[in-house]
């Protein structure tokens, strides 16, 4: 097999010379290459996972890696399962890479940006928490005066903070699709009313610690995604990424007003760039410019710096 692809771009965290867009790892079999991670078998009970520097917006993967990336989202995931392993259990294994790979060059290439995580089966559905009232949310609402089929009071603005955080399930596309928000009780269709709630009061609690930790440090979480999988024994688990630039809407605090749409720390920034091109929102992406690959890297490093930091004040 190929050795990792990489094209270089800017330094990392770990000031090596290149972006990791794509992996090839020789020792191990590729299960799926995501939009941003690429997973591969490790050994029956466990895989590893790489989270490359690729950018998707609007379910397309661009064609420009972002410098750091892989590393800012590996290190906010890592920091979130510590944070919330106390709430659920997560997929984070104590095996280290050099149990499954020994070539020096592939393990230089996978540092800082990739983990071994137990096998587990992973739920249908996307587990969104909205705190705030912003995208496709915002567009339900106007529409409804729901988000989801959850009804809100009347009157609410566009950023405006919910009274409670809300559960608002999606579906999961594959790449190059788009995620369909849909109802709790089409949730407890996918994975059974039971584990639904389970799933929604997991996200839930997830969301309030962490919108708290984040707000003392600037950050307001106006929304995230977040994925589950159960094991063996059927325990619901933590997976993928957590409340990271990618999987969330992060917005400055002290710049935050109702009525407007916040600048943010996520890849918002990309998309509206993006809108202003004449693009269908189909493979293949557009190319980014120099300036807004620099940008997209700084605040995703801002990001990183601002949540795992000590509070502000």
């Amino acid at each position: 097999m190929r050795a990792p692809r990489v094209r270089p771009y800017g330094t990392t965290l770990n000031a090596q010379p290149s972006c990791v867009f794509e992996t090839a790892l020789r020792t191990l079999p590729l299960l799926h290459r995501g939009k941003v991670r690429d997973i591969y078998a490790a050994d029956d009970d466990h895989l590893l996972i790489v989270t490359t520097d690729r950018l998707s917006a609007f379910d397309v993967i661009l064609p420009d890696p972002i410098p750091g990336k892989g590393e800012v989202l590996h290190r906010i995931s890592d920091f979130w399962f510590h944070q919330t392993r106390d709430i659920i259990a997560n997929h984070v294994s104590d095996k280290p890479l050099t149990a499954y790979i020994k070539d020096p060059e592939e393990l230089r290439q996978l540092q800082g940006r990739a983990a071994v995580v137990k096998r587990l089966r992973a739920l249908p559905i996307e587990a969104v928490v909205r705190g705030y009232l912003i995208g496709s949310g915002w567009k339900d609402y106007e529409r409804t005066g729901a988000v989801c089929g959850i009804r809100l009071p009347a009157g609410l603005q566009l950023a405006q903070q919910l009274p409670e955080p809300i559960f608002t399930p999606a579906t999961k596309a594959a790449i190059g699709e788009h995620d369909e928000n849909i109802s709790f009780a089409e949730a407890e269709k996918l994975v059974g009313a039971a584990r639904a709630r389970e799933v929604r009061n997991a996200a839930l609690a997830i969301y309030r610690h962490a919108a708290a930790h984040a707000l003392a440090r600037g950050i307001i979480i106006a929304d995230t995604k977040f994925e589950f999988g159960v094991d063996a024994n059927g325990t619901l688990t933590l997976i993928d990424e957590v409340l990271t630039p990618d999987s969330s809407r992060f917005w400055p605090a002290d710049t935050w007003k109702v009525g407007t749409s916040p600048p943010s720390f996520d890849k918002q920034y990309v998309r509206d760039y993006l809108e202003t091109l004449d693009w269908n929102k189909r493979a293949p992406g557009p190319s980014l410019p120099p300036e807004v690959i620099a940008q997209t890297s700084a605040k995703y490093h801002e990001a990183l710096n601002r949540l795992t930091g000590p509070p502000i004040g």
